[in-house]
C-alpha cells in the first residue's frame, strides 16, 4: 500500500506541471491526499461512483476516476474540472497512480521475499523460484548490515537509509523488527574488507550527519549465493550483540574482528561462573580497585611491556613492578608470563559477558 504522504507528494507534483487540483479517496469517499483549498464532502459522490460499472465519471464540474490494484478497486480521484483537457491529465494522473501501486507492491514482494530469506523461513528450491520471478540475482557477492540507533524503526527511516544509500536497485533495505534496520547489499568482485570497513564507516557518518544517535553497525561474512544471506545476517547480529559487550569503544563492528570475544560469548553461565571461581578462587575482578583495573588494562593494551605501561601510567618501573607482584601473590597469576596473561585476559571477559547477560535478565 502506498503511504498517503507518497500520494500527497504525487498529486502535488501533478499540479505543479497542470494548475489542476486532485484529490485522492477510497472507496468509501474519505480523503487520503488532496491540492484543493477547501475541502468537501464528496462521500456520497464517491459511493455512487464506486457502485456505478463506468471507469470515468463528470459529477458537478469535477472528473472521477477508478484506479485499480490488480481488480481491486482501491483508489478514487477527483480531477477540479469537466473539459476534456482536464479529463485526459486525470487519465494521466490515474496512470501514474496505478503504476505506483504496482511499483510499491513489487517493493513489497520483494520486501517479504528477502526477510523470509534473512529468517530462513524458505525452502531451497522456493528461494530459486522466488528470486527467479522477482528478478534478483542469485549468484552474486552480498554482505549484511544491520544498524542499530536509539529510535524505533518506522517505513521513513528505512526509506532514509535507502537515500543514504543512493537508491541502489540491487542493495534492500529491510527490518524484521523495531529494533534494527538491515541492509542487504551487493558488492562488486573486486570487494574485500576494506572496502566493506568504508561503507559501514561511510553510512555511519551519513546517519550521524542526519541527526541520528548512538549508532552502531555491524556487519558479517561476504557470501556468494543468495542462499548464504540468512549466514551473513546471523554473523551481522552476533557480531551486533558480541560488539556491545567487548568492544564498547568501536561504532562499526565486524564479525570477522570479534576474535575470542565470539567464543566466550557462546559459553553457558554456569560454566563461566565455575571458571571464574577457580580462576580467581571465589573472588572477582570487580573486587580489584580502580587503580588496580587501570594497570592491568594498560599492561595489556602496551602488549605485556613494562617500561611503556609506566611510562604511559606516569610512575616508576618499580612502582609498576609492585603493583604486579601484588597481584600475583593475590590471585596467582603473574602478568608477565604470557600464559598468566592470557588466562587473565580470557577471566576478565568471561566476567564482563557474565555482566552483560545478567543485564538482560532485568
Amino acid at each position: 500500500m502506498i503511504s498517503n504522504q507518497i500520494l500527497q507528494n504525487t498529486i502535488e507534483g501533478l499540479k505543479g506541471i497542470t494548475r489542476i487540483d486532485f484529490c485522492v479517496m477510497d472507496t468509501d469517499g474519505k480523503t487520503l491526499a488532496s491540492t484543493f483549498s477547501e475541502q468537501e464532502d464528496y462521500e456520497e459522490k464517491v459511493v455512487s461512483f464506486v457502485e456505478s460499472p463506468a471507469d470515468s465519471q463528470v459529477v458537478q464540474g469535477c472528473q472521477f476516476f477508478k484506479i485499480f490494484d490488480e481488480h481491486q478497486l482501491e483508489y478514487v480521484l477527483m480531477a477540479n474540472g469537466g473539459s476534456d483537457d482536464v479529463y485526459m491529465v486525470g487519465k494521466i494522473a490515474a496512470f501514474q497512480i496505478q503504476n505506483l501501486l504496482v511499483a510499491y507492491k513489487e517493493r513489497f514482494d520483494k520486501d517479504n521475499f528477502i526477510k523470509n530469506l534473512l529468517l530462513d523461513n524458505l525452502l531451497l528450491v522456493d528461494i530459486y523460484n522466488r528470486a527467479k520471478k522477482l528478478h534478483i540475482d542469485t549468484e552474486v557477492r552480498r554482505v549484511i548490515f544491520i544498524i542499530e540507533t536509539k529510535h524505533e524503526k518506522d517505513s521513513s527511516a528505512l526509506d532514509n537509509v535507502r537515500g543514504l544509500l543512493g537508491n541502489r536497485a540491487k542493495d534492500f533495505v529491510t527490518a524484521v523488527d523495531e529494533k534494527n534496520i538491515i541492509v542487504v547489499k551487493e558488492l562488486e568482485p573486486s570487494d574485500g574488507h576494506a572496502e566493506l570497513e568504508k561503507t559501514a564507516q561511510n553510512l555511519y557518518n551519513l546517519l550521524k550527519e542526519d541527526g541520528e544517535e548512538e549508532i552502531l553497525i555491524a556487519y558479517g561474512t561476504i557470501v556468494n549465493d543468495i542462499k548464504e544471506v540468512s549466514k551473513s545476517y546471523k554473523e551481522a547480529k552476533l557480531a551486533l550483540d558480541v560488539g556491545k559487550i567487548f568492544f564498547g569503544e568501536k561504532n562499526v563492528i565486524a564479525y570477522s574482528a570479534l576474535g575470542i570475544g565470539r567464543l566466550i560469548y557462546q559459553l553457558p553461565i554456569p560454566l563461566c561462573k565455575m571458571f571464574i571461581r577457580e580462576i580467581f578462587e571465589g573472588k572477582s575482578p570487580d573486587d580489584f580497585d580502580e587503580e588496580t583495573l587501570t594497570t592491568i588494562n594498560k599492561f595489556f593494551e602496551n602488549n605485556l611491556n613494562v617500561s611503556e605501561t609506566s611510562r604511559q601510567l606516569y610512575i616508576h618501573r618499580n612502582t609498576l613492578v609492585y603493583r604486579l607482584d601484588k597481584l600475583q601473590k593475590s590471585t596467582g597469576l603473574d602478568l608477565r608470563v604470557f600464559e598468566d596473561a592470557i588466562t587473565f585476559k580470557i577471566a576478565l571477559m568471561v566476567v564482563k559477558y557474565m555482566k552483560y547477560m545478567e543485564t538482560l535478565e532485568y
